[in-house]
C-alpha cells in the first residue's frame, strides 16, 4: 500500500480543489452542466484518493481511499464510474492536472463525461448495434479499440471534406459529407463515428468554450490527417457548433443532440 494518506493528499491539494469552484464560476455561461461539480479521484501509487462535495458550492472533502482495479498510467485524464465509490462517475486524474489553467479546462471536459454517464449515455448506448455486440462479447474497451479503417481512401477524402465544410460553417455541405459517410461506412463504423462525435465531440465543444472564457488556446487536435479516433472529437465539436447555431439550446438536450447527429436529415 502507498504511504501517502488521504489526509496528506487533502492538505496538499486543498487550494487546488477549491480553485475548481473559481474556474466553474468563470465559465458558468458556457453550459449549464458546468454548475455541477463531480467527484475527483486523484491517482497515486495505484491508489484512488477520492474527493467529493456535499453541495454545489463545495468544498471538496476526502471521502475514500481505494486501490485501483488495474494499473493506471501517470498523466491520466479520464472519467468513469468508480466501483469503489458506489459506481459514481468521477474524474480520474493525476495531480499534475492542477499545474496549469489548461489542466482545469481539461477537468471541465471530464465533468462533461461524468454528466453524460450519469444521465443519457447508458440509454443512448443501448440503441447502438456496435455497443450491443460489444456487450454480448464482454468487450468494455470497444470505445477505444474499435478497428475503424481510418486510412481507407474514401473515408479520408470524405472526412477531410466534412471537416473543411464544418470549418467554413457550411452546414449543408457538411451534412452532404456526413450523408456520404453514412452511405459508405459499415453500420458499425458509422455508429462508432456518431458515438465518438457525440460523446467526445460534445466534451470538446464545451472544453473549447471553457478555454475561450479563460483566455486559453482552443483544442483542435485530430483536425489533420492522418485521422484517428481523436479526429472524431474535432469533427463532432464542429458539427455540434453548426447544429446548435441552427437550433439554439440543442446542446442543452443531449439526447436530442444525439438524435440529430445520428440522423441529421430527419
Amino acid at each position: 500500500m502507498t504511504h501517502i494518506t488521504q489526509e496528506s493528499m487533502a492538505q496538499q491539494h486543498q487550494e487546488h480543489l477549491q480553485r475548481i469552484f473559481d474556474v466553474m464560476e468563470r465559465v458558468r455561461n458556457v453550459h449549464p452542466l458546468l454548475a455541477q461539480p463531480w467527484p475527483i479521484a486523484l491517482v497515486e501509487d495505484d491508489t484512488f484518493f477520492i474527493f467529493d462535495v456535499l453541495s454545489p458550492r463545495g468544498p471538496y472533502a476526502p471521502v475514500k481511499q481505494a486501490r485501483t482495479p488495474m494499473p493506471i498510467p501517470s498523466g491520466v485524464r479520464a472519467a468513469f464510474p468508480l466501483e469503489a465509490y458506489r459506481d459514481r462517475p468521477a474524474c480520474v486524474v493525476s495531480d499534475d492536472i492542477f499545474d496549469s489553467l489548461d489542466g482545469y479546462a481539461t477537468l471541465m471536459h471530464e465533468f462533461v463525461h461524468c454528466h453524460q454517464g450519469q444521465t443519457v449515455e447508458p440509454a443512448l448506448k443501448d440503441r447502438l448495434s456496435i455497443a450491443r455486440q460489444a456487450q454480448a462479447r464482454n468487450d468494455p474497451t470497444w470505445e477505444i479499440n474499435h478497428p475503424f479503417r481510418y486510412t481507407d481512401p474514401t473515408f479520408v477524402e470524405t472526412y477531410a471534406s466534412f471537416l473543411d465544410a464544418a470549418q467554413r460553417q457550411d452546414l449543408p455541405a457538411a451534412l452532404r459529407c456526413w450523408a456520404q459517410l453514412k452511405r459508405t461506412l459499415r453500420i458499425e463504423d458509422y455508429e462508432y463515428l456518431v458515438w465518438q462525435a457525440w460523446k467526445e465531440g460534445f466534451a470538446r465543444w464545451v472544453e473549447n468554450g471553457v478555454r475561450r472564457s479563460l483566455g486559453l488556446a482552443e483544442n483542435h487536435g485530430g483536425a489533420q490527417a492522418p485521422f484517428s479516433r481523436v479526429s472524431f472529437y474535432e469533427g463532432g465539436a464542429r458539427l455540434i457548433d453548426l447544429l446548435n447555431a441552427q437550433d439554439p439550446q440543442l446542446a442543452c438536450h443531449l439526447d436530442r443532440l444525439f438524435e440529430r447527429m445520428l440522423d441529421p436529415w430527419a
